[in-house]
C-alpha cells in the first residue's frame, strides 16, 4: 500500500464499482473511489467484530494531511474504547426537536395533563419553539440555544417563562427516553424573567356598584339569570372561573360543593348561606345536569368573558378580570383577620407560597388598630408645643 499523497489520490481513476485505497503509514485510513469520480477519505476500524467505517471528508474539500489528521482522532477514539461510526449514526438518525414537540405532546401531555394546560403547551410549541430550534437536532440543542430563545420573548417575561417550562419538561422527557444524556438538559441554569404579578382588588365601593350592576342587569334581561348567578358564585366562593362555569348539580352536596377534578385535584369548597341562596334561586331545565346553563340543551355556558365586559363597562371597572373576583375574595378575608392558611385552604392552593402574595394584606386591621388605640390614648399623652430656645446675646 503506498502513503497516500495528492498525486497519489489524483491519480486515481474511477471504475465500475467503488474501491479502497489504504494508506501505508497509518492502519485503517485510506480513500474510497467512487464510480463517479467522486474521491472520500475514510477511517477504519473494528469493533464488536464488526467492521466500522467513517467518512473524514472529500477529497478537494479538505487535503491529505487534514485527512490523516482526522483518522489519528478516529482512531484515537477507538483506543479509548469509543465507538465513532456509531455516534456519527446515532447523531444522523438523531430526531428533530420539532418531533420530540409532537411526541411531547401526545405521549405526556395528551395523556397526564389537563384541557386547560395541554392548549397552553400546543401554543407554546406551535408558536415559540418550532419556529426558533423545529429544525435543531435534539442530542444538538444547548444552553445557549435556549437561552437565546427566552432572551427573543424577553418583552412578554410571562410567555418567555412559561415556554421555558415547557422546554424544560420536553427535555426532561427526551433524557426518559434515550434521546440525551442523563443531566443534560439545556434548560438548567436558564434564569427566569422577573414578571409583575398583577393584584387588582375591588373596593367595598366597587363591590357595591358591581352588585347594582349585577341586578339590574338581570331585572332588565340584557344578562341571563345563569350569567349573573355565575359571577355571584364567584364572588361569594373565591373559585376559579371553570369551577363554576362547569359546576353540576350533583356536585352539590350538605357539606359545600363536592368537586371531582379541579386544578389542584378533587376538593370540597364550603357553600355560605349566600351562595346557597343564589343557587335556590335559579330555575333548573330537566335533563340539563349544569348549574349554569349555556344556550345549546344540556349543556354549560362556554363563555362568560363577553358577558363580563359588558358589565365591567356598566360597573365602570374596565380593568377588573373575572379572576381578580378570586383576588378580591382573598384579599377581604385577609383584610379581615382570617390567617393566612385558612385562606389558602379556601381557595384549594396546595402550597402556602401560593397564598403567601396575599399575606401583606394582613397588616391592615393591624395598622388600623394601631391607629384607633393611639387616637383614644393621645388625649393624655399629647405633646405641648416646645418653647423657642433664646440665643444668648440675642437682642
Amino acid at each position: 500500500m503506498p502513503k497516500l499523497t495528492k498525486r497519489a489520490i489524483d491519480a486515481l481513476k474511477p471504475e465500475a464499482k467503488d474501491y479502497f485505497v489504504w494508506d501505508s503509514q497509518i492502519a485503517g485510513f485510506g480513500v474510497r473511489v467512487m464510480p463517479s469520480g467522486a474521491k472520500t477519505y475514510q477511517a477504519q476500524y473494528r469493533k464488536g467484530g464488526r467492521t466500522r467505517r467513517v467518512s473524514l471528508g472529500r477529497h478537494g474539500k479538505i487535503t491529505v494531511d487534514e485527512a490523516r489528521r482526522l483518522a489519528k482522532d478516529v482512531m484515537g477514539q477507538v483506543a479509548m474504547g469509543e465507538n465513532p461510526a456509531e455516534e456519527i449514526a446515532l447523531e444522523r438518525r438523531a430526531p428533530t426537536v420539532a418531533s420530540l414537540c409532537d411526541r411531547f405532546f401526545k405521549e405526556h401531555a395528551e395523556e397526564r395533563c389537563k384541557p386547560t394546560t395541554q392548549k397552553e403547551y400546543r401554543r407554546a410549541l406551535d408558536l415559540f419553539i418550532k419556529p426558533e430550534i423545529g429544525s435543531f437536532k435534539v442530542i444538538d440543542v444547548e444552553r445557549k440555544d435556549i437561552a437565546a430563545l427566552h432572551h427573543k420573548y424577553r418583552h412578554t417575561p410571562y410567555q418567555a417563562n412559561r415556554t421555558l417550562q415547557v422546554l424544560s419538561k420536553m427535555f426532561n422527557m427526551a433524557e426518559i427516553w434515550g434521546l440525551r444524556p442523563d443531566g443534560s438538559n439545556p434548560c438548567r441554569h436558564v434564569p427566569k424573567y422577573r414578571e409583575e404579578k398583577r393584584e387588582r382588588y375591588l373596593s367595598q365601593y366597587e363591590l357595591q356598584r358591581l352588585g347594582e350592576v349585577l341586578c339590574t342587569a338581570e331585572q332588565d334581561g340584557s344578562e341571563s339569570v345563569h350569567v349573573v348567578a355565575a359571577f355571584r358564585l364567584l364572588i361569594l366562593t373565591g373559585c376559579r372561573l371553570k369551577e363554576i362555569q362547569t359546576l353540576r348539580w350533583d356536585y352539590i352536596t350538605d357539606a359545600g360543593m363536592e368537586l371531582p377534578d379541579t386544578k389542584t385535584g378533587a376538593r370540597r369548597i364550603p357553600l355560605p348561606a349566600a351562595a346557597r341562596a343564589v343557587l335556590s334561586a335559579l330555575p333548573r331545565t330537566p335533563g340539563n345536569p349544569y348549574v349554569i346553563e349555556g344556550k345549546l340543551e344540556n349543556s354549560h355556558i362556554t363563555d362568560l368573558q363577553h358577558p363580563w365586559r359588558r358589565i365591567r363597562a356598566r360597573a365602570g371597572l374596565n380593568d377588573v378580570r373575572i379572576h381578580d373576583l378570586r383576588h378580591t375574595y382573598a384579599s377581604n378575608a385577609v383584610s379581615s383577620g382570617m390567617p393566612i392558611q385558612m385562606v389558602g385552604r379556601l381557595l384549594g392552593h396546595t402550597q402556602i407560597q401560593t397564598t403567601m402574595r396575599y399575606a401583606h394584606l394582613a397588616d391592615d386591621p393591624v395598622k388600623r388598630a394601631a391607629e384607633e388605640n393611639a387616637n383614644r390614648l393621645s388625649a393624655f399623652v399629647s405633646v405641648s408645643p416646645q418653647p423657642k430656645l433664646r440665643i444668648v446675646g440675642e437682642a
